[in-house]
């Protein structure tokens, strides 16, 4: 890109948060910083990168202009709480992250997967829809919950009834009472909602690689509490299929967030995408890039997880057909460097240097971060 007969650089800087150290907006200004003392001129795109969960909202309205919706809905344990999503593309598109609602650090020391909501997300669509969006992007992840989305369908206006034809709102717990669905009620607006569920893991609904065995004993679950849950999410997925006539659960996605990627298409035929590929799109990432020199992204770790589609791997891809550079600037690497350049990654940079354990590395990791992205960009002036 020229500028007064002066070539500028173009970067883009996308990458995901280092858990625990650095959140994805954090990286972005490192990084930023670090180019601008380089490159004086050089023309920056930030894309801060969540993967649906815990930050999802705040990432979108940082590379793309929107504004924050405040509402109140309900929280795990059902309580009212002040919750949020994002509204971006004029108000067009809704960015709900469940963890707003549903999060397990909204349950703090009362971890229960067999009695928590995902009613509160339902909520949010509702109002979102009210709102005006025609498009809503739904995040899955960091939720507390294993109620396979039946309390978020339930706020949708679906009807779940036990054996003497009582309504009743399920949970986790409670899954293997339904044993009637009535979706007559569900809000007529919804069929004419664009609905993309971004979920970064490819688990089924249940089953020993599912939303229980898998993620249940991070939730409060002990080993039997997880059988009992696995158990109800088949019987869910029974009753689905013989009330609604949908048989698949084990669709990659379905066991996110304890169940919601299954309702998620039950519920409103969402299209399920990897949270990478749905921020890239989102984004406009292959316009963005085509004129780019080069594009940073990142993660705290890159290894064979990595390959199945995470962020760093997921944007060098996409970056392919581009001339631009892929670096990957990354807290640790595991396995061959040349796996990974054959997915598009240029250069690898390692800001965990010293290879220190994680309690050293905290208080010091933006520091290091920034002395290693310093060193790097120099050998490409």
């Amino acid at each position: 890109m020229k500028q007064g007969g002066i070539v500028m650089k173009k970067f883009i800087i996308i990458p995901d948060s280092f858990k625990g150290t650095i959140s994805s907006h954090e990286v972005c200004q490192i990084i930023e910083k670090e180019i601008k003392a380089q490159f004086h001129d050089a023309d920056i795109k930030k894309i801060p990168v969540a993967d649906g969960g815990e930050g999802s909202v705040d990432a979108f309205l940082e590379a793309k202009p929107g504004k924050k919706i405040y509402v109140e809905a309900k929280n795990p344990y059902f309580e009212t709480i002040k919750a949020f999503y994002g509204l971006i593309d004029q108000g067009k598109t809704a960015v709900i992250e469940m963890a707003a609602c549903a999060g397990l650090p909204l349950v703090e020391d009362r971890k229960n997967p067999s009695k928590t909501t995902t009613y509160g997300v339902g909520e949010l669509v509702i109002d979102a829809i009210d709102h005006g969006a025609k498009k809503i992007i739904l995040g899955l992840g960091g939720s507390a919950t294993n109620d396979g989305g039946a309390g978020f369908a339930q706020a949708l206006g679906v009807v779940f009834k036990d054996i003497h034809g009582h309504p009743f709102l399920p949970t986790g717990g409670t899954l293997h009472l339904i044993k009637d669905i009535d979706i007559k009620g569900i809000d007529p607006r919804i069929k004419d909602i664009e609905f993309l569920t971004m979920c970064d893991i490819d688990n089924p609904l249940y089953g020993f690689d599912g939303a229980a065995y898998i993620f249940g004993p991070q939730k409060g679950a002990n080993p039997e509490m997880v059988k009992m849950l696995d158990d109800n999410l088949k019987h869910y997925a029974n009753i689905v299929h013989e009330k609604l006539g949908f048989k698949e659960h084990d669709f990659k996605g379905a066991g996110a967030a304890g169940g919601m990627g299954f309702a998620a298409k039950v519920f409103l035929n969402s299209k399920i995408q990897m949270g990478i590929e749905a921020v890239l799109d989102v984004m406009r990432f292959d316009e963005l890039a085509q004129n780019a020199d080069y594009i940073i992204t990142g993660e705290g770790k890159l290894d064979s997880q990595s390959l199945r589609g995470k962020v760093v791997i997921g944007v060098a891809r996409r970056a392919k057909k581009t001339k631009a550079k892929v670096i990957a600037v990354v807290g640790s690497m595991e396995g061959s460097i040349e796996d990974f350049k054959k997915e598009g990654v240029s250069d690898v940079v390692i800001t965990n240097y010293e290879n220190l354990d994680f309690e050293s590395l905290k208080p010091r990791a933006k520091q290091d971060m920034a002395y290693t992205v310093q060193r790097y960009l120099t050998t490409l002036s």
